[in-house]
């Protein structure tokens, strides 16, 4: 989303940026996960988003918490203050959307929300998928 979306939010307002602040989004849908996979799922460098990741941290919209499959590493999870700022999120984007879309005919905004919808569940089992499997080569 653009300048608009982040400006009718004030993103600053949830202690981080924009950027770090769409990391919540995956990490609520999939649960917790390391920050070497959430920088795979997000395919940025993993540098950059354990900059973001600190953000969050440090904004308490996240948590470090030991890895279960090897106590040496950790995982970042979702605190309730980030479930609150995923929700703020999603409401700032529906209110997006709906403004996008006000011209639309019932019949066409309900056509689109259901192959969105469906569109969105494709991707998630893919990246569910993908995020377990091992790297591909590439030939």
């Amino acid at each position: 989303m653009g300048p608009r979306f982040r400006g009718m939010l004030k993103t600053g307002d949830l202690g981080a940026e924009f950027s770090a602040l769409m990391l919540l989004l995956p990490l609520r849908a999939m649960g917790p996960m390391r920050v070497t996979d959430l920088a795979e799922l997000k395919q940025s460098d993993p540098s950059t988003v354990s900059r973001q990741v600190a953000q969050l941290v440090k904004a308490g919209l996240a948590r470090r918490e030991a890895d279960p499959a090897d106590g040496r590493a950790s995982r970042l999870a979702v605190t309730e203050t980030g479930v609150d700022a995923c929700e703020r999120l999603r409401s700032a984007r529906t209110a997006l959307l709906e403004r996008a879309l006000s011209d639309w005919p019932a019949d066409r905004v309900d056509a689109f929300a259901q192959l969105f919808e469906e569109f969105n569940s494709s991707v998630e089992a893919l990246l569910r998928t993908d995020l377990g499997a091992p790297p591909r080569e590439i030939a």
